[in-house]
């Protein structure tokens, strides 16, 4: 099972991701749907993260051929009911913006006691033409205002349980010890090495 030095597609034109994914994937050789000329905007209309997930890594395999793997995100409010879950990167609006998906959040929970969120990731790698999930979840909660400049999505307004940081205000290699994603790109890696 062991990943020969071929070059992997991450299934994301977000470069950020695809940057700190790159980060926690030390070993191995990644490539993003730019790399591979995929320029179309994949589908993203499952009910689930785990059918987001899936149905950008099936999009990437059947019309390229290569193996490959695609991720989805939600972050999930106790106080709304799960949202805005699967929805999380367009809870504003079709645009898909973050600031205003982290200003709606806000407002919605600008009367709210009751913070507490968590962060899940699914990965969906599709590897000589079998599936393959992987899960990563973190505990925290949302924060009233944002603070910190780096990161990405909601990355300034959440903080994990077992930090006093936001995301934003994390090094990527921090960032990638205790997130969602990198718990689930962990898992993605063993699997890959053969573990």
């Amino acid at each position: 099972m062991s990943l020969e030095r071929k070059a992997l597609v991450f299934a994301s034109a977000n470069e950020h991701k695809v940057m700190e994914v790159s980060a926690k994937m030390g070993g191995f050789p990644l490539l993003g749907l730019k790399d591979i000329g995929c320029v179309e905007e994949i589908p993203e209309t499952a009910e689930t993260i785990e059918g987001n997930a899936a149905m950008k890594a099936r999009y990437v395999y059947e019309r390229y051929g290569v193996d490959c793997f695609a991720d989805d995100t939600g972050l999930l409010v106790d106080a709304l009911a799960g949202a805005p879950g699967v929805y999380s990167a367009r809870y504003a609006g079709p645009q898909k913006d973050a600031q205003a998906n982290r200003q709606l959040l806000l407002k919605n929970l600008s009367t709210e006691v009751n913070r507490k969120a968590h962060f899940k990731t699914v990965i969906c790698l599709i590897w000589k033409g079998q599936e393959y999930f992987f899960e990563g979840k973190v505990e925290g909660h949302v924060l009233r205002e944002e603070r910190g400049q780096g990161g990405f999505g909601y990355d300034s307004i959440f903080v994990a349980s077992s930090n006093s940081r936001s995301f934003a205000m994390m090094t990527t290699e921090e960032k990638n010890i205790l997130s969602h994603r990198g718990l689930a790109l962990k898992q993605l890696e063993t699997f890959l090495k053969g573990g």
